[in-house]
């Protein structure tokens, strides 16, 4: 079966956040409104994956 993992980019480390781990069936993208809602979740665990790595990164002096 597919699947879909969204992690961050350290996603080499075994604790690495794992924030999208989902089965995608044929269903999700038989019909427009399955489709929006497979890629809306996507989007939710890229954006999270995103604000994750901003903020793991050191603050740099200026």
């Amino acid at each position: 079966m597919p699947r879909i993992i969204v992690t961050t980019e350290g996603s080499t480390r075994p604790d690495a956040p794992v924030l999208l781990d989902e089965w995608v069936h044929p269903q999700h993208l038989q019909d427009s409104h399955s489709a929006d809602q497979l890629i809306e979740r996507i989007g939710w665990a890229v954006n999270d994956a995103d604000d994750l790595e901003r903020h793991a990164q050191p603050a740099t002096s200026t």
